[in-house]
């Protein structure tokens, strides 16, 4: 649980096991709602599959070596753009799920409610909520050092998974304690009322990670890395005396794009190339977040045109 990666893998293992263990326990017992949340999580078991691809490609392009040479060459700008893309497929394939749950516990509502083998659902709740619950708040803390948009996802995932099985862990206690006295009757309506109770909860969720892979995908300008880059190319305009200067700004995936040109005064004493990159060098140390996630550009220009 040290680096993105082995939490993703670790993470993909203990998916699948839940997964399975639910639709096992989901049949035995009757209950459509654990039938749904262990699809929930195979679901996710194969968005973080594809998120680990996408982490690996990633860390082998930016990274130093021989395979990191032959993806640059024939990838020459990088596999950012496949993070948000991943991100908002999860989003969309979840509420696709969720939305298919919702209606079919409608339908049983509707149509009277369904038998429900408590006990077999109670131990299923009990021990699902323990282990979601865990592993979200070990990727959670892992990820205050790691910083990986793919891990923050997962373990709001955990914490989603470990939020419908402790509400199945209530409401199967609520209709076990029922049986036998004058509120039996809803018993076969617990489970789908729990699963459309869940539903309707977790359904938005997925949609703040689709808007911001669509923000991504569509390269809308981060307002304060915009903010900080002004303020920086201000600066040097006023400090070297340059004419103006153009910026232009995007964040895909764990990456920063930055483009910036300095219009040069015509006329001006020419520089030699060691002098405009020593002062290259100051405008990224200005601007910070230098690393393999920084794909920055500074070019010097006298004509405005170059700039747009």
């Amino acid at each position: 649980m040290k680096s993105e990666l082995s939490i993703l893998r670790v993470s993909i293992a203990v998916t699948v096991l839940v997964a399975s263990f639910g639709i096992a326990f989901g049949l035995l017992s009757g209950s459509f709602s654990i039938v749904f949340d262990g699809v929930y999580s195979l679901a996710d078991a194969s968005m973080s599959g594809l998120a680990l691809v996408v982490a690996t490609l990633i860390r082998r392009h930016t990274s130093e070596g021989f395979a990191s040479q032959r993806l640059a060459a024939r990838f020459n700008m990088g596999f950012w753009h496949l993070e948000p893309m991943v991100l908002g497929l999860n989003g969309t394939l979840l509420c696709g799920v969720t939305l298919y749950a919702l209606i079919n516990a409608v339908g049983s509502l509707l149509s009277g409610g369904r038998t429900l083998e408590f006990g077999f659902a109670i131990v299923y709740a009990a021990l699902t909520t323990v282990a979601c619950f865990s592993l979200a708040a070990l990727e959670f803390r892992a990820n205050k050092r790691i910083a990986s948009d793919f891990v923050a996802l997962d373990a709001r995932s955990w914490v989603m998974s470990g939020s419908i099985s402790l509400a199945l862990l209530l409401a199967f206690i609520v209709g076990s304690l029922a049986q036998g006295s004058a509120y039996a009757w809803i018993g076969p309506y617990v489970d789908p009322a729990v699963l459309a109770g869940i539903c309707l909860v977790i359904l938005p969720l997925p949609l703040r990670t689709i808007r911001q892979a669509l923000s991504d995908v569509l390269m809308v300008t981060p307002l304060a890395l915009k903010q900080r880059v002004d303020s920086v190319a201000a600066g040097i305009v006023e400090q070297y005396g340059f004419e103006a200067y153009q910026a232009y700004v995007a964040k895909v995936g764990r990456a920063q794009q930055i483009e910036l040109y300095f219009i040069v005064p015509a006329g001006w004493p020419a520089r030699t190339l060691e002098e405009w990159d020593a002062l290259r060098n100051v405008i990224g140390d200005a601007i910070g977040g230098e690393g393999p996630n920084r794909w920055l550009t500074i070019a010097f220009t006298s004509d405005p045109e170059w700039a747009r």
